[in-house]
């Protein structure tokens, strides 16, 4: 092609190619991911506005309610503000907070390792736990577990959200995959504590940890497999998102 040739292709800015469609299964979490990746990227600059929520909600694929919660997330976490009036809207703050994986000690070949393997060991946890025939004690457990986590205090969601993992783990029947879940999660912990806890993201968290559940006590491994994978990949991304 000569200097002065038409480039026909059509050219994508760096905006069209972050507000795409996003995966149903974990909306929120990839709208969150999205957003602050056009933060982190300067795609959207200190003070600037985001587009209405009409359009991030058309562009990403999701609801407007979706949008609506990513973005009063993120306003909370100190990211985003809403201005009213004539001239409102949602605006990029003037200084960001300082959620970066370099601030926390954390490289993205940590994140990635340990997400990967959060995965490879969870997600074939609840297929094995699911292709088990669980004696009572084994299944009243699982309920117990879940039944702490849903609704229980900010403060304690990190300990019983884990307990809950390690439940499932355990009904696995395989003991020497427990101590290796157990490394595993007290570094993803150290992760999460660099984050906010989002509000939508534990509903929907706890959404999930039901489907895994039942899916397990029904004996249908691959939805619990699948269920897992949603789970695990929700918090990947709002691991990138914060601290990449």
């Amino acid at each position: 092609m000569s200097a002065d040739a038409v480039d026909p292709r059509p050219r994508t800015s760096p905006r069209e190619a972050l507000l795409r469609p996003v995966r149903l299964g974990n909306a929120f979490e990839d709208t969150v991911g999205r957003l602050l990746a056009m933060i982190r990227l300067g795609v959207l600059a200190p003070g600037e506005s985001l587009p209405p929520e009409r359009e991030l909600a058309a562009r990403l694929g999701v609801s407007r309610d979706t949008v609506r919660e990513a973005i009063r997330s993120l306003t909370g976490a100190g990211y985003l503000v809403s201005r009213r009036g004539r001239y409102g809207g949602t605006f990029l703050t003037d200084e960001l907070p300082t959620h970066t994986a370099e601030l926390a000690g954390i490289t993205r070949a940590e994140i990635d390792d340990a997400v990967r393997l959060r995965e490879i060991l969870e997600v074939g946890a609840a297929r094995m736990a699911a292709g088990r025939t669980l004696s009572a004690a084994e299944r009243e457990v699982l309920w117990a577990r879940l039944g702490d986590v849903r609704g229980c205090d900010v403060v304690d969601y990190r300990r019983l959200d884990s307990r809950l993992h390690l439940a499932i783990v355990e009904a696995a029947g395989v003991p020497s995959l427990v101590p290796l879940v157990a490394e595993n999660r007290l570094v993803i912990n150290g992760f999460l504590d660099q984050i906010p806890l989002l509000e939508r993201n534990i509903a929907h968290s706890d959404e999930q940890h039901e489907a895994v559940v039942l899916a397990i006590l029904a004996g249908d491994g691959e939805a619990a497999a699948a269920a897992m994978a949603d789970h695990v990949a929700g918090s990947a991304v709002l691991l990138h998102g914060f601290l990449d």
